[in-house]
């Protein structure tokens, strides 16, 4: 996976955009890479993005969740020695 990137402005299109020529619409969130905002009648109505941006931008929130359990495993000294890890690994491996 790539490094997260810092998102551009938010595009904005109204709900006609979609209605109308969805496959533009659809190159447009494939091209950006980022979420769009769609309105309806002026109001703020959904945000809609592809989907392996979607999948993409999951992956990264799940890492992060798993960074600040580490994080905070460490902070509380809950931490396990190298060799004890490799040893769960190599058990783990041969007993299936």
């Amino acid at each position: 996976m790539s490094e997260m990137r810092i998102p551009s402005v938010l595009t904005v299109k109204p709900s006609t955009a979609i209605r109308t020529d969805y496959k533009r619409f659809s190159e447009l969130c494939h091209a950006t890479d980022d979420p769009i905002l769609v309105t309806n009648n002026g109001e703020n109505d959904l945000v809609v993005m592809s989907h392996e941006a979607f999948c993409r931008r999951e992956a990264w929130y799940r890492l992060q969740m798993k960074l600040a359990v580490a994080d905070q495993q460490m902070a509380e000294g809950k931490m396990v020695d190298h060799d004890d890890v490799m040893e769960r690994l190599e058990a783990r491996i041969n007993n299936g």
